[in-house]
């Protein structure tokens, strides 16, 4: 079994799909089950990141590969074992091969789409795995409404258990420490983008110039600003799975930007001939690289002058766990869950409940308002 990246070579539709994973059998002809699992999966599914091609393609590899050297068909999902295939496979990856259990579960989540898909297409009259009801935590308070599933949830079984681990994000004292540690200007803001939005760091490396402007002159008066992020509008904005959303900065937060722009940009746009989207330029004047790898870069060594483990997507953590805190404390007519969840961007409420669990660790002190606090502190910074 071969797993290889297609070229520019494959087009489908008029459109190259370089990188896009090709099974192969030992002989070189296509694993043709598994590459039409691929297309239809990644192309023609809900599925909209290119990111997603290397994991799917290697778990599809890994999986035929294990049933090849066990000499197992993979269509034989009744084989009158105790263990199911699928069953079989995911107990090699956690005893013989030690992988960790989220690496099991996304593999396992992969195959079971594959198997799902195989029986649509009629490839196998039955799945090699069926559904349970599961118990599950339910929430409590503001939330009571929203769990209406009493508590169960229908779950894989071959699936093993998931062991909760909750995101890590920053407290005051952190936060106070980073932007102090944080000398260069551009690498400030990129901070507090992070901190007071919540974008990915794709979506701050691909943040437009051209979403910026000086609330002051526009004659709104309203505390929070709303900013549409839109793929599509031509400033080359990039979010997961290329939906556009609105998030809502603070005013005093866009006057910053607005400053910076015509203060500090400006000096690094003079480096280059060619004018940019981007609000954030690197040294040379030049966009910095649409995923984000420079800025997880930045925010990792800025963390380490100071001590502090921090990455990007924690500083979307920490904005979602102290906005939820604040707006919990002060709650108006919004709802603070559904507002994060919209913030962020995440598809379904339940990938936003986590940060619930993590309101709990926050001392009595840090739960005044999130943007006055981050405001404060650069005062100090």
């Amino acid at each position: 079994m071969e797993l290889v990246w297609a070229t520019e070579d494959l087009v489908i539709a008029g459109r190259p799909y370089t990188g896009f994973p090709i099974l192969l059998w030992d002989t070189m002809q296509s694993c043709v089950p598994a590459n039409d699992f691929l297309r239809h999966y990644l192309l023609r599914g809900t599925i909209g990141s290119t990111k997603s091609w290397p994991s799917t393609g290697r778990a599809l590899y890994d999986f035929f590969s294990f049933l090849q050297a066990h000499d197992i068909d993979w269509r034989d999902v009744d084989r009158g074992e105790a263990k199911s295939i699928v069953a079989a496979y995911r107990d090699f990856c956690l005893v013989e091969c030690k992988l960790a259990l989220s690496t099991t579960r996304q593999r396992l989540h992969y195959i079971c789409k594959f198997y799902e898909y195989a029986q649509t297409q009629g490839w196998v009259i039955s799945l090699p795995f069926s559904y349970e009801e599961r118990t599950v935590k339910r929430e409590v308070g503001f939330l009571a409404h929203i769990d209406a599933s009493g508590g169960k949830a229908m779950a894989n079984d071959v699936m093993p258990r998931a062991h909760r681990t909750l995101p890590k994000f920053l407290s005051m004292d952190e936060i106070k420490a980073l932007l102090q540690a944080a000398e260069n200007p551009h690498h400030r803001m990129m901070i507090r983008l992070g901190l007071q939005s919540g974008l990915r760091r794709e979506e701050i490396a691909t943040f437009p110039l051209a979403y910026i402007f000086d609330p002051d002159k526009t004659g709104r008066r309203e505390c929070n600003i709303r900013i549409r992020l839109d793929p599509h509008d031509g400033h080359g904005m990039l979010t997961k799975g290329s939906k556009a959303r609105d998030i809502y900065v603070s005013r005093r937060f866009l006057s910053d930007l607005h400053r910076y722009v015509v203060q500090i940009r400006g000096e690094r746009s003079s480096l280059s001939q060619a004018k940019y989207d981007p609000l954030f330029l690197n040294q040379f004047g030049e966009p910095l690289s649409n995923d984000g790898k420079g800025i997880e870069r930045i925010v990792r060594n800025i963390g380490k002058k100071v001590g502090i483990n921090v990455h990007p997507h924690m500083l979307r953590h920490t904005y979602a766990t102290h906005t939820l805190v604040a707006l919990q404390r002060n709650r108006g007519d919004v709802e603070p869950l559904v507002f994060v969840q919209r913030q962020l961007g995440h598809s379904s409420i339940q990938t936003t409940i986590v940060y619930l669990h993590l309101i709990n660790e926050l001392a009595d002190g840090a739960v005044l308002a999130y943007d006055d606090e981050l405001s404060d502190s650069l005062e100090t910074a």
